[in-house]
């Protein structure tokens, strides 16, 4: 079954207005607003329906989805718009609805019991509850009827309904046993342990397992589907600084930088519009499921900055200017906050019924029309639309195998992917590579602002605090590393948000969602919806990549007051590690979980190891050491069975066994000398470092929390940068040059 794919997508015109909406309406979430008509009665997760379900002494059919998921939407068009099914279900299940990006905990728990019964797990996620909330049944998109293969949803329906009257007792029994199993598999703790594993031996079992699963040719570890999983990039990275003496260290990197090259010549990217899409459907990157999530967004341009760090590759830092431009044009909110995602699906043309990729595909005869020019100096008869087609690949016929488009949507179009270097389209056509270039630039140009007639894809314009975190991430670090004011600016402004609208003051607590609502106003939901642990993490990771990137001490303050919440709200301080959600929060809920699972998204214990980590090292508080150590402790068994699940925990075990380096700049943070130095430290990749500035002001809040900062002076009245390791402090160097050398060592 697909994982996920599609999501709320306006229905036939003037169909809802005839029908009578469900409760789901009072809801602000897009996707429980998508099926806010349909002829089902739905109920948003909460009390109301568990009481209903207990009362009437029904099961509960749980559906789990999100806005932009292809196959949510297909079930809802096929099944959840079905009036005859609609009556079954309202009839003998209370149904609830739930966006599993607004509640990750609801998602987790059922998905868990998902894939541990079924034979994979993806969205929708299709489970049915006992009134006291255990599962017993559960799958994932269910077609209407039976097929060859699949037993449709109507019949799935109606056995249950028949075994709920004649063996519930069974049932009931059964869903016990299965939660009690998976409670005490799932379970996550240190157990005797007092210390994590070895760092050297995860590394390496963990490259291994990335090496056995390598794609040699077109990169990436999986034959098909392809997903960009930045966690694996991020983890080589690190493991090609550590082992560059070795066979394995440049071994680690080719992976790395041919698997980002190859993404970004493919079609995953968007080439006209710039951004990736969620995943490829082949191996070869060429034709994506369309959709683009924010999560990736803000990933990649941390993984393709980092390349051109290492690189000094202008492609990579071209793609992660690239993927900001769009985020900064199509994902955000005017107050600096950043939208979810949006849709693979659109209409071709207006009134037309939605297709997966019309807003991207193009045909030969539409680029030809749009890119007429002859191009002078060519050694045959050339258009910039022929030129700009041999380049990206595209046939009369389309360059889409009816593989990779089961319901014939894409017939006759074409995904634009790199098929030659530019130096080998100047060559077969006889031309310079500067014409070459600026041909391609100004086609894209054109293509860009004629697809902006097209009818845009649904845009999911929910803000998780979480995605906001990664995404001020994204644009500090990029910002760092490429010099550019104006992406750290979009941190900042994106922190703002943060603190402005999904942040309660008096609590300290983060909210994990606010949507768009009229103009520039920012809307939240009736009752508060509080942060889960990857809000925190994420919010925190950010908060400390703006603090080095920006220099703004206010940023620092902020994370540390978040860590704290963090630790009272989701610290397991028997077993050690974080849960995912407050234990209010779990209340019903048949298990609570800590994430195991570095996938998509980056595992919130991960990214906690190295936000203590770093705490540590801006504040010296050992209390954060400590706790880094237990975490990394209570994860060992995963980690030692499968490090290849928990890359980027894996490197947080690297870093806390090889220590962190400290990086102190002081000087004038406005002065010439102080910016030289700070940005020599953004152009080098040394991904175990906290990088301060230290103004000489003792009662700074710097200073106060590392009182040896008074100490380190300025050498000659110079910008100074002092870099410790083991609590012993090289030479002061004034240098920029000299510092670079010492940071590559």
């Amino acid at each position: 079954m697909p994982a996920g794919g599609k999501g709320s997508r306006p229905t036939c015109p003037g169909s809802a207005s005839q029908r009578t909406p469900n409760r789901l309406i009072h809801e602000k979430s897009p996707y429980l607003l998508q099926h806010a008509y349909n002829p089902v009665d739905w109920y948003p997760w909460g009390q109301e329906a568990f009481e209903k379900a207990k009362s009437e002494n029904k099961p509960i059919f749980l559906s789990v989805g999100y806005s932009t998921c292809h196959w949510c939407h297909m079930m809802e068009e096929e099944s959840f718009e079905n009036e005859e099914i609609g009556r079954l279900l309202s009839e003998d299940f209370i149904c609830v609805m739930v966006d599993r990006e607004e509640r990750p905990d609801v998602d987790k728990v059922y998905m868990t019991f998902v894939q541990a019964t079924s034979s994979g797990g993806g969205w929708p996620m299709s489970v049915w509850l006992t009134p006291s909330l255990q599962p017993f049944v559960g799958g994932t998109y269910f077609p209407p009827e039976d097929g060859l293969t699949r037993v449709g949803f109507r019949t799935v329906l109606l056995r249950i309904r028949e075994q709920w009257k004649q063996n519930k007792n069974t049932l009931l029994e059964n869903s016990q046993r299965v939660t009690a199993a998976l409670l005490a598999r799932s379970e996550i703790s240190m157990g005797d342990r007092q210390l994590p594993p070895s760092a050297a031996t995860m590394n390496s079992r963990c490259f291994q397992q990335l090496d056995e699963g390598y794609d040699e040719e077109y990169g990436g570890f999986a034959e098909a589907p392809k997903f960009p999983t930045p966690v694996i990039l991020s983890f080589l990275f690190s493991y090609w600084l550590s082992h560059r003496l070795t066979q394995d260290g440049p071994r680690a990197q080719h992976m790395a930088l041919h698997t980002l090259k190859m993404m970004a010549n493919g079609g995953i990217r968007d080439h006209v519009g710039q951004g990736f899409h969620r995943y490829s459907t082949d191996r070869q990157w060429h034709v994506p499921h369309f959709e683009k999530m924010l999560y990736d967004q803000a990933q990649l341009a941390v993984a393709y900055s980092q390349a051109f760090q290492i690189s000094g590759d202008e492609i990579y830092a071209d793609v992660a200017r690239g993927i900001l431009q769009y985020v900064s044009r199509s994902l955000s909110h005017r107050s600096g906050g950043f939208y979810s995602a949006e849709d693979a699906d659109s209409a071709p043309e207006r009134g037309m019924r939605l297709k997966e990729g019309a807003f991207y595909v193009w045909t030969v005869k539409e680029v030809q029309q749009l890119l007429p020019e002859p191009v002078q100096g060519a050694t045959e008869p050339l258009t910039a639309g022929q030129l700009l087609m041999k380049h990206y690949g595209l046939t009369e016929a389309g360059n889409i195998n009816p593989n990779q488009d089961p319901k014939g949507e894409l017939q006759g179009q074409n995904v634009l992917t790199v098929r030659y270097s530019q130096e080998l389209t100047a060559a077969r056509f006889g031309l310079d590579v500067e014409a070459v270039q600026t041909l391609l630039s100004s086609g894209l140009e054109k293509l860009f602002q004629a697809r902006k007639h097209r009818p845009k894809p649904h845009l999911d314009s929910k803000m998780l605090a979480a995605w906001n975190g990664l995404m001020v991430s994204g644009y500090a670090v990029t910002g760092a590393v490429l010099g550019m004011e104006k992406f750290i600016n979009c941190a900042i402004s994106g922190a703002k948000f943060l603190k402005r609208h999904m942040f309660d003051v008096a609590s300290g607590r983060l909210m994990r969602t606010c949507y768009a609502g009229s103009g520039s106003t920012v809307e939240h939901s009736n009752s508060p919806s509080w942060g889960f642990l990857e809000d925190y993490a994420f919010v925190v990771r950010g908060l400390l990549d703006l603090y080095e990137a920006s220099q703004e001490s206010a940023w620092l303050e902020w994370a540390l007051r978040l860590q704290d919440t963090q630790d009272r709200l989701f610290w397991d301080s028997r077993g050690g590690g974080y849960f995912c959600s407050e234990a209010e929060l779990e209340a019903g809920l048949p298990l609570r979980l800590k994430d195991d699972q570095d996938g998509a998204e980056p595992s919130a214990n991960s990214v906690s190891a190295h936000n203590l980590l770093r705490l540590h090292g801006f504040t010296g508080h050992k209390d954060w050491l400590d706790k880094c150590v237990c975490l990394l402790t209570a994860f060992s068994d995963r980690m030692r069975r499968v490090p290849v699940a928990l890359p980027e925990m894996v490197r947080a075990l690297s870093v806390h066994q090889q220590t962190l380096k400290q990086i102190v700049i002081c000087g004038d943070p406005q002065a010439k000398d102080t910016k030289a130095l700070l940005q020599c430290v953004h152009s080098v990749y040394v991904p175990n470092k906290v990088l301060i500035l230290a103004d000489g002001d003792p009662s700074s809040f710097i200073s106060r929390q590392l009182p040896f900062l008074s100490t380190l002076q300025q050498q000659e009245n110079q910008a100074t940068a002092y870099v410790c390791e083991n609590q012993a402090y090289s030479v002061p160097i004034t240098d920029p040059c000299e510092l670079r050398k010492l940071l590559l060592q």
